[in-house]
Parts: structure tokens; sequence; C-alpha cells
């Protein structure tokens, strides 16, 4: 509706997880090494957690991006599934057609699957998203496929990511042994307010705008910050409102006016 008005190229605030869009904060960058470090020497057990809306799905589709062709990866967005539904899925995701509908069988074809990618010099990664909605059984049995080494190598790379709830969870006694097995966790963090001022000038650099500090007066970025308290979805989702209101004035620079404006009508959701 504005891009032609605001010369952009794409909307520069959607809320889906493009990792083009991805905005390195010290502990965005932070986790997004981790991660790509903990896959590439094979840490086996990795988990990333952050608040609802700070990027962490994001910051996976990255780390994928980033990886060498030589890395197989599954990517299980619902986890309300269950043990053997989960097993299933990630054959699928790794382009494997399960046989039949024995657990154990696509186990077994799982496993075929680690030790040949392993004899290639190849990896495998596996990441399950929102985590802390995976119930005891689904736990117990991405323990079990962490079973899954030789003596030298782990055979599978699996990353949690989840809301902070998922550290809860992990410190609860009867997941010891998965948690002795988390080589590498990171906590994504919200954006200071110099980094979300920072944050909306890249996301509009990347949409096309020639002179991305000048949409935005100072004003208007501090009461986003403030009203977002630095997560990222909820700042796209304000400047997204905002820029539509000072679309409506035809005024090419948003204000604080626009930006209550924008906080008026999504009060219901922010």
């Amino acid at each position: 509706m504005y891009l032609d008005f605001f010369q952009l190229k794409e909307f520069p605030f959607n809320v889906t997880p493009d990792p083009r869009f991805l905005f390195f904060s010290e502990r965005h960058r932070e986790a997004f090494d981790s991660l790509l470090y903990g896959v590439e020497h094979r840490k086996g057990f990795i988990v990333l957690t952050g608040e609802v809306g700070c990027g962490k799905t994001t910051v996976c589709r990255s780390v994928l991006n980033n990886l060498p062709g030589t890395t197989h990866s599954a990517f299980i967005l619902n986890p309300s599934i269950t043990a053997a539904q989960l097993v299933r899925s990630i054959l699928l995701d790794l382009n494997i057609d399960p046989k039949g509908q024995d657990k154990l069988v696509h186990i077994a074809q799982l496993n075929r699957f680690l030790l040949q990618r392993l004899e290639k010099g190849e990896n495998v990664t596996i990441i399950i998203d929102e985590s802390q909605n995976l119930g005891p059984q689904l736990m117990e049995q991405v323990r079990m496929l962490s079973n899954l080494e030789t003596d030298q190598h782990k055979l599978m790379q699996i990353i949690l990511s989840g809301q902070p709830e998922l550290k809860e969870r992990l410190r609860q006694p009867d997941l010891r042994q998965l948690r002795q097995r988390v080589m590498v966790h990171c906590d994504l963090a919200p954006l200071t307010a110099v980094e979300t001022a920072l944050y909306i000038q890249h996301r509009l650099k990347i949409a096309g705008a020639a002179d991305p500090g000048s949409f935005f007066q100072s004003a208007s970025i501090e009461q986003i910050h403030a009203r977002a308290g630095g997560i990222p979805r909820q700042i796209n989702t304000i400047c997204d409102r905002a820029l539509l209101s000072a679309y409506v004035r035809k005024n090419r620079q948003i204000t604080a006016l626009d930006v209550e404006t924008a906080l008026t009508e999504l009060a219901s959701l922010i």
C-alpha cells in the first residue's frame, strides 16, 4: 500500500522470519556464532532460548543458510506431535522415505543415513522450534536420538529453540541426562534503545530505502522502543502501522503522532 510512496522495494516490517532481515545485535551475533560453532564442531545438543518475538527462528534459519552444502538439515516447526511422528518428520525433512509405521524401523533408517553421511564427511542438523512445548515422551525421544553416535563423533546436532520456559524444563530432575548433554547454550535478549534505532534503519535499508535514517524521528523511535520493550516482532508491528499512518497523512517522516496512532489501533495486540 505505501511502498511506492516511501520508495521501498518491499515491506520492511513483515513479521515472517526472513533471514535477509536478520539484524545482528550483540546477543544475536553471539547466538548466531554459537549455533554455527556448535553445528560445525559436532557439539551434539545446542539450546537457544529467548522471549516470544526475539528472533529465535530467524537466527536458526540464518544459521541453516550459512552452513556448508555438506550439512543436511531438518526443521521441526510444530513439536505438538507424538514421538513416532517426530522421528517420521525428521526422516521426511531429510528426504528419506519412511518405511512402514514402526518407529524402531524409522530410527534404524535414520541411523543408517547418519552413518552414511559421516563416511562422506558430511553433517546433519535437526532444529526443533518451540521446544518448550515438548512433552515428557518427546523430550525422552530427543534424548534417545542423541544416542545415535560413534565412539568419536556425534552423528547428529540437535538444536532446541524455545521460550524461557525451556530453561525451566531442562532444570527438572527427570531431564538431567538431557541437560548434561547440552554443550552450547545461548539466550537472546531484547534490543537496547540504541539497537532498536539501528534495527529499524537496517530493515528499511534491506527493503530498499535510500536514506533509512530519515524515516523515523528520534522521539518516535524512543516511543517504539519503550512500548515494544525491545522485542523485534513488536517493533515490526508498530513500525508497519506507523508507516501506514504517515502514508495516510502523505508525510514521508514518521512522527510521534504516527506512533501514537499505531499504538491506539494496536491496543488489543501490543
